[in-house]
C-alpha cells in the first residue's frame, strides 16, 4: 500500500514539473525597444522606449540600459530604474543635469530620454531586463541604433507686401532645403496668425501629399488656394481673390521627417519663420464711379425732342483687373437697363408700362471701366436724374475653377446725378365735340364730330391723332361711371382699337375716321342702350423724330358730350312648372321654364339650372345652357348622374330640364336662371340684356323603402337516421320592391336541442356574396345551404343522426340597391319561426335482424343435434337375439 501511495506521488510530481517546463515553453520574456534604425538631428530630443512582456515574478520590472559606439565596442553603462549607482562615471553629470533620464511609463514600459542628443551620443543602444522568471526562456535584452545627424534644414521665406487690394493674388513662398546624408524627407507648412491663434492652411509632404485645414479646404477644392511646388526647394502658395477675412501674419513651416520601421512617420526637426503681415485694402475704399455727358463734363444736360442721350460712366478701382462689375443706369431712382457680371444686358420695363413711352435705351462697354448708356428718341418722358449704380463682385473660387466658383459683393457705390432735361415746344390748340346725328330710338345710328381749330407751335411735318371714350350712364353697362377708351388713330393713322369694342370697329359698325385734317368723327350704325352715356375726344400731336419715327408731343381732351334718347327697357319673366313629380326614390324629375319677354329683338337665351336643399342654403349650378345651345355640368353634378341630366330648348321660348333616379339627395328646390342676349349683326358676339329668376319648384318625398317577411318550413321534417333532411327559408318583399339583381339576402340557420329551448347555436349561413359557412358540430351528419331562388334558401341534414333531432330556425338579413340613395342599404335583421326535425327509431327494424340470427341458430342447433342422435344409433348400438324368459321367477331373479 505504501509502495502504491510513493507511486502515484512520482506520477504527481512528474505531471507538475512538465506542467512548469509546458508553462516555461509557452510563457518565453519579450523584451522591445523602439524599431531603428532611429535618425535623429543634433541638439534634437531623444526618445527610445523600452517595454517587457510575457514574464514572470513582480509585476513592476527593472530596466538598464547601456550603449556602445560600434557594434562590438565596449558597453557603457548608462542609466537604471534599479541601481542609482549604476550609470558610468562619464555620463552621470549628464544624468545629474536631466540631460539623460529614464523615465517609467508603466510597470513593464520605461522611456530614456535624452534632452538634447550629441554627435558622440550616435551608437548601439541595449535596454536590459534582470530575470524575474522561474524558468529562463525568452530575450533578456533589446538593440537599436541610434544615428545622430546635424542640422542643416533651412527655412528661407520671400517677404510678402504689406498691403494688397481686395479680389487680387498673393503668393507665399518659402525655400525649405536641408543636406540629404541619410533618407529623410521635408513638407512645408503655411500657417496664417491672427492674434495670438495660428491657423494652418496647407501642408505639403512628406511624401508629397497635400492636406488642407477644414476652414480653407472649400477653397482649395474651388482652386482659390493653390500649391505651387518649385525647385531647388522653393515652395508657393498662391491665394486668389482675396478678401478682407484674409488680413493677418503668414508663416512657413519646414519639417523634416524620417520613415521608421513599421510605417510610422517621425518628425526630427521643424523650423518657422516669417513671410510678413498682409492687410487687404477693401475694394469699396477705392472704388469711384462717376456719371457725365460723353460730350461734356457737365453735370446738367438739356436735349430736343428725339435727339439721341449719351451718357457715360466710369469706374475705377485700384484691384480694378480682378472684379467683376454689375452696371445699372437710373433714371429718378428707377432701374432703366442693367448690364448683369456676365455681361448680359436687361432693359427693365416697368409693370405699368410707362417705359414703353420712352426712347430707345441701350447699354454698352466702351472700355476698361467704361460704360455707355444711350437713349434714342427722347421725349418728355426721358427727363430726370440719371445715376450710374456700380456693384463689384469677387469670384471666391480660383482663376481654375472655369469660372464656377462662388461669388460674393464686395462693395456697392452709386455715382453723382447728371442732370437731363428735354426742351419740348407744345403744341396748342381748341377742340369742339358735336353729335351731328342723334338717335331716337335703339338701332338708329349715331354720329360725333371733333373739331380741332387754333392750332398754334405744331411744327413742320406735325400731324394730329384721336382716340375717343365712353363714359356709361349710371345704371347702365357692368361698370358704369368708368370711362372706356373706344379706339384711336395715331400720327400715321393707323386704327389702334381696344378690346371692349374690337368686334364691333372690325365689323363695321362702329367706326373711327378723319374726314379732314383737323375733323374726325365717330359714328355708330345701330345703337344700343349701352352706348348711351358721355362721349370724350382727345386729340394729339404728333411730330417726327431725329431716327424719322411718329412720336406723341402732347395731347388735349374736349369736354364731354351726352348722347341719350328714351329707351324702352326690355323686360323678361321666366315661369316654371312641374312636368313629372318625383314622388319616390328612383322617379324622374321633369320641369319646364317658359320665357316672356318684351322690347327684344331677335335675343338668344343662356339658362342656368340652378337648386338649393333649403332656402337659406348655398346655391349650386346643375347645368347651363348657352345662347348657341352649347351645354356644360355645373360643379354640383355627380359626373357618375350626368346620363340622367337632360336641358333641351322645347320650344321658341321654352326650356326642360329632365333629372331620372331621383335620390334622396337631390331633394330641394329648382329653377331656371335666365339671360337674355342680343346681337347687332350676325357673326357678332353676344351683348347681355337682361336676366331674371323663374319660381321655384320643389322634390320632396319620403324614402320609403321595402318590407320584408320570412317563413320557415320543412319539406322533410321527419326522417329515420342516415337519410335527408330538408328544411326551406322562404322571404317575401312588399312596398317599392327593387328589382331582382338589387335584391339580396344573407341568411343564417340556428339549431336548438329541446323544444322551447332559448339557446341556439349556429348551424350554417351564407352571406349575401353567396359564400357558405358551416358551423363546428358534435354529429357525424353534414349541412349544406341551397339558393333556390331569390328568395328560398333550403337547409339540407345529409346523414342524419339522433343528435340532430330538435328546433330549427332561419335568420335573414336583406340587402337592396336603394333607389333614392344609389347606394347598397341593409335591411332589419327577419327572424322566422321554429321547425322541429325528427329523427325515428324503429323497433321492428333495430330488432328484426337479431330474432332472426336467433332462430336461424336455435334450428339449426336442433336439426344438427337431431342428425347426430341417428348417426349415432345406427354406429354404435348392436341388435341382439331374443332369449325367452325362465318359467322360474325365482330363478330369474337369482340370475338376475
Amino acid at each position: 500500500m505504501w509502495s502504491n501511495r510513493r507511486v502515484n506521488m512520482d506520477n504527481c510530481l512528474l505531471t507538475f514539473a512538465f506542467g512548469l517546463l509546458i508553462f516555461g515553453e509557452c510563457s518565453a520574456r519579450v523584451v522591445r525597444v523602439s524599431p531603428g534604425p532611429l535618425i535623429r538631428v543634433e541638439g534634437q530630443p531623444v526618445s527610445i522606449k523600452c517595454d517587457v512582456k510575457d514574464y514572470g515574478g513582480p509585476r513592476e520590472q527593472d530596466f538598464d540600459w547601456e550603449m556602445s559606439r560600434e557594434t562590438n565596442g565596449q558597453r557603457i553603462k548608462i542609466v537604471s530604474t534599479f541601481d542609482a549607482g549604476y550609470p558610468d562615471p562619464t555620463v552621470s553629470n549628464r544624468i545629474a543635469s536631466g540631460d539623460i533620464a529614464a523615465v517609467r511609463l508603466k510597470d513593464n514600459e520605461v522611456e530614456l530620454k535624452i534632452a538634447e542628443v550629441k554627435p558622440h551620443d550616435a551608437g548601439f543602444y541595449w535596454c536590459k531586463t534582470p530575470s524575474t522568471d522561474l524558468v529562463v526562456s525568452g530575450n533578456y535584452d533589446a538593440q537599436v541604433q541610434l544615428t545622430v545627424i546635424p542640422n542643416t534644414l533651412k527655412v528661407s521665406p520671400m517677404a510678402l507686401p504689406p498691403v494688397v487690394p481686395e479680389g487680387s493674388d498673393i503668393t507665399l513662398s518659402c525655400n525649405v532645403t536641408r543636406e540629404l546624408t541619410h533618407p529623410t524627407y521635408l513638407s512645408v507648412t503655411w500657417l496664417v496668425k491672427k492674434g495670438t491663434t495660428s491657423e494652418e492652411i496647407l501642408t505639403f509632404g512628406p511624401q508629397g501629399e497635400v492636406v488642407t485645414s477644414p476652414k480653407f479646404a472649400r477653397r482649395y477644392a474651388d482652386g482659390g488656394i493653390r500649391l505651387v511646388p518649385g525647385r531647388n526647394g522653393v515652395f508657393e502658395l498662391v491665394i486668389s481673390r482675396v478678401m478682407t477675412s484674409d488680413v493677418g501674419r503668414y508663416e512657413c513651416n519646414g519639417t523634416e521627417w524620417t520613415h521608421e520601421t513599421g510605417g510610422k512617420w517621425i518628425k526630427i526637426v521643424e523650423s518657422t519663420k516669417e513671410l510678413g503681415a498682409v492687410a487687404v485694402t477693401p475694394t469699396g475704399q477705392s472704388l469711384n464711379v462717376k456719371a457725365s455727358s460723353s460730350s461734356s463734363s457737365s453735370t446738367s444736360l438739356i436735349l430736343s425732342p428725339g435727339d439721341t442721350l449719351a451718357l457715360l460712366c466710369s469706374v475705377a478701382a485700384d484691384n480694378l483687373p480682378a472684379l467683376t462689375l454689375e452696371v445699372a443706369w437710373l433714371a429718378d431712382g428707377r432701374e432703366i437697363i442693367t448690364m448683369d457680371r456676365s455681361g448680359v444686358v436687361i432693359s427693365n420695363t416697368s409693370s405699368s408700362g410707362a417705359q414703353e413711352n420712352r426712347g430707345e435705351v441701350s447699354l454698352e462697354r466702351t472700355g476698361t471701366g467704361e460704360y455707355r448708356l444711350g437713349v434714342r428718341g427722347v421725349n418728355s418722358q426721358d427727363e430726370g436724374l440719371y445715376t450710374c449704380r456700380i456693384r463689384a463682385f469677387i469670384e471666391k473660387g480660383g482663376r481654375s475653377s472655369g469660372g464656377g466658383g462662388r461669388w460674393h459683393m464686395a462693395a456697392e457705390k452709386t455715382s453723382g446725378p447728371v442732370t437731363v432735361k428735354v426742351s419740348e415746344i407744345t403744341p396748342n390748340f381748341t377742340l369742339t365735340l358735336e353729335a351731328t346725328q342723334i338717335p331716337q330710338t335703339a338701332a338708329e345710328p349715331t354720329e360725333l364730330s371733333c373739331h380741332v381749330t387754333n392750332i398754334i407751335q405744331l411744327p413742320p411735318g406735325g400731324r394730329l391723332g384721336v382716340s375717343w371714350e365712353h363714359i356709361s350712364l349710371p345704371g347702365t353697362g357692368n361698370d358704369p361711371q368708368t370711362a372706356h377708351l373706344i379706339g384711336s388713330l395715331d400720327g400715321n393713322g393707323n386704327l389702334l382699337p381696344e378690346s371692349m369694342y374690337a368686334d364691333r370697329l372690325k365689323s363695321g359698325v362702329l367706326s373711327l375716321s378723319r374726314v379732314q385734317p383737323n375733323t374726325f368723327k365717330l359714328r355708330l350704325l345701330r345703337s344700343q342702350e349701352i352706348d348711351m352715356g358721355q362721349y370724350v375726344c382727345i386729340v394729339s400731336s404728333w411730330s417726327v423724330n431725329t431716327q424719322g419715327e411718329m412720336v406723341k408731343t402732347s395731347e388735349s381732351k374736349s369736354s364731354a358730350l351726352t348722347v341719350r334718347w328714351d329707351a324702352k327697357r326690355p323686360t323678361l319673366n321666366v315661369g316654371a312648372r312641374r312636368i313629372r313629380e318625383a314622388s319616390v326614390g328612383g322617379a324622374t324629375f321633369e320641369m319646364s321654364c317658359i320665357v316672356d319677354s318684351e322690347n327684344l329683338d331677335e335675343a338668344g337665351y343662356s339658362v342656368l339650372i340652378q337648386t338649393q336643399e333649403g332656402l337659406e342654403t348655398t346655391i349650386r349650378t346643375i347645368m347651363t345652357l348657352s345662347p348657341d345651345f352649347v351645354v356644360q355640368h355645373g360643379g354640383a353634378t355627380d359626373p357618375n348622374r350626368r346620363d340622367g341630366l337632360v336641358l333641351t330648348k322645347s320650344g321658341p321660348a321654352e326650356f326642360r330640364f329632365r333629372l331620372a333616379g331621383v335620390q334622396v339627395s337631390d331633394r330641394g328646390y329648382y329653377w331656371c336662371d335666365i339671360t337674355a342676349w342680343t346681337k347687332q349683326q350676325p357673326g357678332q358676339m353676344w351683348t347681355k340684356a337682361i336676366s331674371s329668376q323663374s319660381n321655384k319648384i320643389r322634390i320632396n318625398f319620403e324614402e320609403n323603402g321595402p318590407s320584408f317577411n320570412i317563413a320557415v318550413h320543412s319539406v322533410i321534417g321527419s326522417v329515420y337516421p342516415w337519410e335527408t333532411a330538408k328544411m326551406e327559408c322562404s322571404l317575401s318583399v312588399s312596398g317599392s320592391t327593387p328589382k331582382t339583381d338589387d335584391l339580396v339576402y344573407e341568411v343564417r340557420w340556428f339549431f336548438t336541442k329541446l323544444r322551447g329551448e332559448q339557446a341556439a347555436v349556429p348551424v350554417a349561413g351564407i352571406n349575401r356574396f353567396g359564400v357558405v359557412e358551416k358551423a363546428n358540430r358534435n354529429s357525424s351528419s353534414d349541412i349544406s345551404i341551397e339558393r333556390k331562388n331569390t328568395n328560398t334558401y333550403v337547409l339540407y341534414v345529409y346523414g342524419t343522426q339522433d343528435s340532430d333531432s330538435g328546433e330549427y330556425h332561419c335568420v335573414a338579413t336583406p340587402w337592396y340597391l336603394s333607389a333614392s340613395t344609389g347606394a347598397w342599404t341593409e335591411a332589419g335583421e327577419l327572424t322566422s319561426g321554429r321547425v322541429f326535425l325528427t329523427v325515428k327509431f324503429a323497433v321492428w327494424d333495430s330488432l328484426k335482424m337479431p330474432l332472426l340470427y336467433g332462430a336461424s341458430a336455435s334450428l339449426g342447433v336442433g336439426i344438427f343435434s337431431l342428425i347426430l342422435g341417428l348417426v349415432c344409433a345406427q354406429c354404435c348400438c348392436r341388435n341382439a337375439a331374443h332369449t325367452p324368459r325362465s318359467s322360474n321367477k325365482l330363478m330369474d331373479l337369482e340370475m338376475d
